[in-house]
């Protein structure tokens, strides 16, 4: 039996989730998408509290790859690989990318579904896209006009070329460009930061936030319950005590 193409390990608190196609620059092939989407359940253990997305190698993703993109006469609507981003958002925890390397077309789209990306300050980001006769679909086209804003957007999808992450990160379209040395201590930093909250919280705001910015007509009564279930618990009740006293929190899930 041949290895995963995406490994996935949980720990207590943390699911740590790595493409394994070093070889081919970590370019997305049709297996991979349902490793993917198994990558982010809807439903992950009680104790976690987030997810790491990083990739073995020195390219981030090079995209979907050209050969099977060239076999596909015509795409199902939505995509598989819209189906692992969908995924990525149903996830009800944050998702951290670490981008070690070059994030082109898909995998500039898999590091912008992640809620916190953390990059190299010189790993290229592109959509070149139109440089190879294609275009982009509304969910890819929506999430960089979102973080990016329409200025850069359309350098991004119209020019095609790569733009580095310090400047996504200059424009917030990313939370951090950081040299290559410190991805390790900044995504710790960062980690460390998201066990300590509270996980109730966690699984409310992601998808309150996620149904935001899919615009204000969004349905949304599920996520209020989530919030308000939040705000009642004793998690709530402990995390403003703690602040009060000037103490660390012990959050239990309820």
């Amino acid at each position: 039996m041949s290895s995963p193409l995406v490994s996935v390990h949980v720990d207590d608190l943390m699911r740590r989730v790595v493409l394994q196609r070093e070889e081919k620059g970590n370019a997305l092939v049709p297996e991979m998408y349902e490793q993917l989407i198994e990558a982010f359940p809807r439903d992950p253990g009680p104790r976690e509290r987030l997810a790491i997305l990083t990739s073995e190698g020195r390219i981030f993703c090079a995209g979907v790859d050209l050969h099977h993109l060239q076999e596909r006469e015509t795409a199902p609507s939505p995509s598989p690989f819209e189906e692992v981003l969908a995924a990525m958002e149903a996830y009800p925890l944050p998702i951290v990318g670490v981008v070690q390397g070059p994030a082109i077309a898909g995998g500039m789209q898999l590091a912008l579904h992640c809620d916190f990306v953390i990059a190299s300050d010189t790993a290229p980001f592109g959509m070149s896209l139109a440089q190879i006769g294609i275009a982009p679909v509304w969910r890819v086209a929506k999430k960089v006009v979102d973080l990016a804003g329409p200025t850069l957007a359309r350098e991004i999808f119209l020019r095609g070329d790569p733009v580095s992450a310090a400047r996504l990160a200059e424009v917030g379209a990313i939370y951090r460009a950081a040299p290559v040395a410190e991805l390790e201590s900044v995504t710790n930093e960062l980690v460390a930061r998201l066990v300590a909250n509270a996980p109730l919280s966690l699984r409310a705001i992601k998808p309150l936030l996620v149904r935001l910015l899919d615009g204000p007509a969004a349905p949304h009564a599920d996520v209020d319950a989530l919030v308000q279930a939040a705000r009642n618990s004793a998690d709530a009740k402990e995390g403003m005590a703690a602040r009060l006293e000037k103490r660390a929190a012990t959050f239990v899930g309820a």
